[in-house]
């Protein structure tokens, strides 16, 4: 394995020990764990906040791909179960892993690019609205997979705000269940 690479999965392997202490992680460590010399995080990423960054996409974006193998797990549900579903589990997801999520959406939106993870997702979830919407055209279709997506990750982002301004605690699984099932049903207007 090159050196690279050592580097990667070292800082993968520190960001889930971690949890949500990623500030504690230090360079040093990375390249100790890699077993590589300390002038090559910076060598290749620039330096540690882009290497973590690098890192978590890459973590996220594995589990973007997990999302398309459970939605052949829940053909036996209606089109709208099925969103209800994944979008839980997505907003699980999000919950239990706040710090790589947090960054891999404010990532997203700072930098946005064709294949991101925001995108990826959105491209799971076009299917899932239009199943679930087969009399929109697929210009409504489009805007309103954004319009979930957005409201996922607000949801997701600001969910202290939404518990100080609406007295919902989305940290709660079936609170944040139903808040995402209303979402579903505001959006899809049914």
């Amino acid at each position: 394995m090159d050196s690279k690479e050592a580097i990667i999965e070292a800082t993968i392997t520190l960001i889930n020990e971690k949890g949500e202490s990623l500030n504690e992680i230090t360079v040093r460590e990375i390249c100790k764990k890699a077993n590589v010399g300390l002038g090559l995080v910076n060598y290749h990423f620039g330096n540690k906040d882009k290497l973590i960054e690098l890192c978590v996409e890459r973590m996220i974006s594995g589990i973007v791909d997990h999302f398309h193998s459970i939605q052949e797990k829940t053909d036996r549900l209606a089109p709208f179960e099925k969103l209800d579903y994944l979008g839980n589990m997505t907003l699980t997801f999000l919950f239990d892993h706040y710090a790589i999520s947090k960054i891999s959406i404010l990532s997203d939106l700072s930098s946005p690019e064709k294949n991101d993870n925001t995108h990826r997702t959105y491209k799971a979830y076009l299917p899932l609205v239009s199943a679930c919407r087969p009399d929109w055209d697929k210009t409504v279709v489009k805007r309103k997979t954004c319009c979930l997506i957005a409201a996922m990750q607000q949801a997701f982002l600001r969910c202290e705000v939404i518990l100080q301004t609406q007295g919902i605690d989305l940290s709660v699984q079936e609170t944040r269940s139903a808040f995402h099932t209303q979402i579903l049903h505001d959006i899809l207007e049914i």
